[in-house]
């Protein structure tokens, strides 16, 4: 129902954003990059999981994002980007010749967002490694129903 209450167009829009998201992260643990300082290994660097999902209101995208403390993300909007920032840290203490297969350092993704969202009041939430990000909807791209007034009624000519 809410498909034909909202234009295919935004629909579309919404989809393709999600599909471009999806593709974006399908890798949790990112490509093989240089030998690291642990354990002279190849390291994998770190990408995060991202998912989006809407309503009438609200675009949500959730960032899983294990080991990775608030102080350590930068989220910012510029340009009609959502640009994730930040590090996540191999543990203290952690030894030079030590053998792991999950993804450190620095990451930075960008994310066009699609038009019609009010990138003012976007708001982001952390909770057990999971970053949720909401950017609602401006008001003028929400559905409002158009009320149909009832015409004079005519009579039928005579022929």
């Amino acid at each position: 129902m809410l498909n034909t209450v909202i234009g295919n167009d935004v629909w579309q829009t919404l989809d393709h954003f999600r599909r471009s998201v999806d593709q974006m992260f399908d890798n949790f643990y990112g490509q093989p990059q240089q030998p690291s300082a642990i354990g002279g290994e190849h390291t994998r660097t770190f990408s995060p999981v991202l998912e989006s999902g809407w309503d009438e209101h609200t675009l949500r995208l959730r960032a899983v994002l294990p080991g990775v403390s608030e102080q350590d993300i930068k989220v910012t909007v510029q340009n009609n980007q959502l640009i994730l920032s930040g590090e996540r840290k191999a543990p203290e203490g952690w030894q030079k010749n030590a053998y792991t297969q999950l993804a450190y350092g620095k990451f930075y993704t960008a994310v066009t967002l699609p038009t019609g969202l009010d990138l003012d009041h976007v708001n982001c939430r952390m909770q057990n490694g999971i970053l949720e990000i909401e950017v609602p909807m401006l008001e003028s791209s929400k559905p409002r129903q158009i009320q149909i007034q009832a015409g004079e009624e005519r009579k039928a000519i005579k022929a």
